[in-house]
């Protein structure tokens, strides 16, 4: 039987108060395990090299430099590791630059801790949450170039053909199981399930399952 491994998580964020409630926060949650903490880029560099993470929590006003310089270097030097940002800086300038370097998700910091444990395990398995301020910024820089691209998607080559074992994944995904029970049933492991998930959501160019789903019918993929 195929059991659901802990996801392990790193803290980088400088403010003590802040970063004592995230280790807390991840200590006290089922199916998370807690590498390490951060104050520092420097500090982080070395660190998250070493404890390999699964999901690393990066604040982007880091007191020696730019949190976005540290999620660049994660995306080059240990893509294994996924960043969600939590933050303070909600401006389009942030966003966009933290994006660009490769966070794969942005919160702000008044999200509750109930949002942010959903958004790690999110992160992990293929998504992308945004802070509802976060997701305006980037729809507003987007809508000109989604624009342009709706005027040639008719003709646009088919690209994002889902293998069958994706197909076979995203079709226990769309009646209701979870990613431990798609793995036992498919007699494969977790990881294997939540890697095809992430390959799914970037081959349909979505951000969640019920995006998946969705465009997976509205393609004929699945039922």
């Amino acid at each position: 039987m195929s059991s659901r491994p802990t996801i392990r998580v790193f803290v980088v964020e400088d403010d003590d108060r802040m970063r004592a409630a995230f280790e807390a926060m991840v200590r006290d949650s089922a199916g998370f395990t807690l590498l390490g903490s951060a104050a520092t880029l420097a500090d982080a560099r070395a660190a998250l090299m070493a404890a390999a993470p699964d999901v690393a929590i990066v604040d982007l006003g880091l007191p020696d430099g730019d949190g976005a310089e540290l999620i660049a270097m994660l995306r080059e030097r240990a893509p294994g590791t996924l960043v969600l940002v939590s933050t303070v800086f909600g401006d389009e300038a942030h966003v966009i630059r933290a994006i660009q370097a490769g966070a794969r998700g942005y919160l702000l910091k008044d999200t509750t801790a109930d949002e942010l444990v959903r958004s790690i395990a999110a992160v992990h398995e293929g998504g992308s949450p945004l802070s509802p301020q976060v997701a305006r910024h980037l729809l507003k820089r987007l809508a000109p170039a989604a624009r342009a691209s709706q005027a040639t998607a008719a003709s646009a080559p088919d690209v994002d053909a889902l293998t069958a074992r994706e197909i076979d994944i995203l079709t226990r995904i769309s009646q209701g199981y979870t990613v431990a029970e798609t793995a036992e049933l498919l007699a494969i492991s977790y990881h294997t399930v939540t890697t095809h998930i992430k390959n799914i959501y970037s081959k349909l160019a979505v951000h969640n399952r019920v995006e998946a789903v969705n465009t997976a019918r509205r393609k004929g993929l699945i039922l």
